[in-house]
């Protein structure tokens, strides 16, 4: 089959953003091709290029423009991997052992010139730029129905969420970007963290109400986000800007939901493709297949002879209890030249170069982490009974008795702590945490010797602001 360009708009004078602009479009491009080869349409225009617009005239490439944000995300294993990888290492998860970047994210010596830096940012971006050219396809598309636009529509603006969720809680003050026009999108300032915060909850709300409330749509596969997956991330949200009420109620809603999700009864079921506790998560099948996920690859160690490049900390280890059914099941361990280096092991799969059945799909948001994040709303509104069902509701998977805690500083300390053993390897859950409840200085400064505050903000990539001067000042520290 040929391939094909998609025609793009060039703005005077936006050569860098017209980089982006191929990426994304030969991105999209083949994504339709991917997607649904027996169905692409000949189109009445130079075999090597499809106008953008074209794009959106039927619901298959339609589709595929949207789901190819998904091969992407998964494809790459930046990101996705990099939520995990990174932010464990700037915080007390991960050690690295080797890699100059590793090991500057380890010591919280990061730079702006990064090409690691500089490339998460981009690639979130470009997500979100994706995004907004869905969104404006649709809105101006007279010949997809309307269900199919509501669900295209709806996933768009919660991958738009999503990738702001991490752009400011890395960086806090970032450009809030809702359109394709490179004339603005080249000189835009940044956003105040309340702006995103509340552009963030607009699309989530939009999202819940176009998104269906199944699996249908992918077949029953839990790898393209519904409604209940935009409820978990408002959860998540309401969180972390501190409104206790909705984080409660969005997650009561999630956890009420029997009929789709429950907790696993053993912990090895919870990252399986479709696990029962899996509200999103990506599959390689959009992008092929041929691997389960990359966080195996990136962390299971093997060799009893060299040194792995990086493994969980020792202290994260001592603090489980031994019986913690967590402990058991999600890490593993070797023994190189005397010394024993853990590692973590919920993604048991590791078979690159070969072509392994598909049986667990990366976890992005689960049924555990809206428990955790009730038992935290409910216990800032003082309900300390509530707040302690749901901490035990874990505990009790885990193979352990319930809490001891019994007054409000004790049940904050014991939700941060199942939180600590719950999430540890999972999208950079515990940088995060320890950043928003202002526990990072007390936590990291006493772990790590060159420690300063302004650490808990990533620089902004140098290389952004030498195209857009407009984004200075460079976060403090750098």
């Amino acid at each position: 089959m040929e391939s094909y360009t998609i025609k793009a708009r060039q703005a005077p004078g936006s050569a860098s953003k017209c980089r982006l602009m191929k990426t994304l479009v030969v991105t999209l491009c083949v994504s339709v091709i991917l997607y649904s080869c027996e169905e692409f349409v000949e189109i009445d225009n130079p075999p090597t290029q499809i106008p953008s617009e074209n794009v959106f005239s039927n619901e298959s490439t339609a589709t595929a423009a949207i789901v190819g944000i998904y091969a992407r995300m998964f494809k790459t294993g930046g990101i996705t991997s990099a939520m995990t990888r990174s932010n464990g290492l700037v915080a007390d998860e991960l050690v690295a052992y080797s890699g100059t970047e590793d090991i500057n994210f380890y010591n919280n010596n990061l730079s702006p010139i990064s090409n690691t830096i500089g490339s998460y940012w981009s690639e979130l971006y470009q997500y979100i730029y994706s995004a907004n050219l869905a969104l404006e396809g649709l809105s101006s598309s007279e010949t997809i129905n309307n269900e199919t636009t509501r669900q295209l529509r709806g996933e768009a603006k919660f991958i738009r969420a999503f990738c702001y969720f991490y752009l400011t809680n890395l960086w806090r003050e970032v450009p809030l970007i809702t359109s394709t026009d490179y004339r603005l999108n080249a000189s835009e300032t940044r956003n105040t963290r309340e702006e995103i915060y509340d552009q963030i909850v607009r699309d989530l709300r939009d999202a819940e109400d176009d998104l269906p409330d199944d699996y249908a749509v992918s077949n029953g596969d839990r790898s393209r986000p519904n409604k209940w997956a935009a409820k978990a991330l408002l959860a998540r949200v309401y969180l972390y800007t501190a409104d206790w009420s909705n984080a409660a109620a969005e997650a009561t809603a999630v956890i009420g939901n029997e009929l789709l999700f429950v907790l696993e009864d053993d912990v090895g079921s919870v990252f399986l493709k479709n696990s029962r506790e899996a509200i999103w998560q990506l599959s390689s099948t959009f992008s092929g297949g041929g691997i389960n996920t990359f966080d195996a690859e990136i962390f299971i160690s093997t060799s009893t002879t060299s040194i792995p490049t990086m493994a969980l900390d020792t202290e994260l280890i001592k603090s489980f209890t031994p019986n913690d059914e967590r402990r058991i099941n999600w890490r593993d361990s070797i023994i190189v030249s005397g010394t024993t280096y853990h590692y973590p092991y919920k993604y048991k799969v590791e078979a690159a170069g070969s072509m392994p059945p598909i049986t667990e799909y990366l976890m992005v948001l689960r049924l555990a982490e809206l428990y955790l994040i009730r038992a935290e709303a409910r216990l800032h509104e003082s309900d300390m009974e509530g707040a302690r069902a749901d901490i035990n509701a874990i505990r009790q998977r885990a193979g352990l008795p319930d809490t001891p805690a019994n007054d409000e500083p004790e049940l904050l300390l014991a939700i941060e702590q199942e939180r600590r053993f719950e999430l540890f390897a999972e999208w950079g859950h515990r940088w995060l945490d320890l950043k928003r409840t202002q526990r990072a200085d007390a936590v990291l400064g006493l772990l790590k010797p060159n420690w300063q505050s302004t650490d808990v903000l990533y620089p902004l990539p140098q290389s952004e602001m030498d195209k857009n001067p407009n984004l200075i000042p460079q976060n403090d520290g750098y």
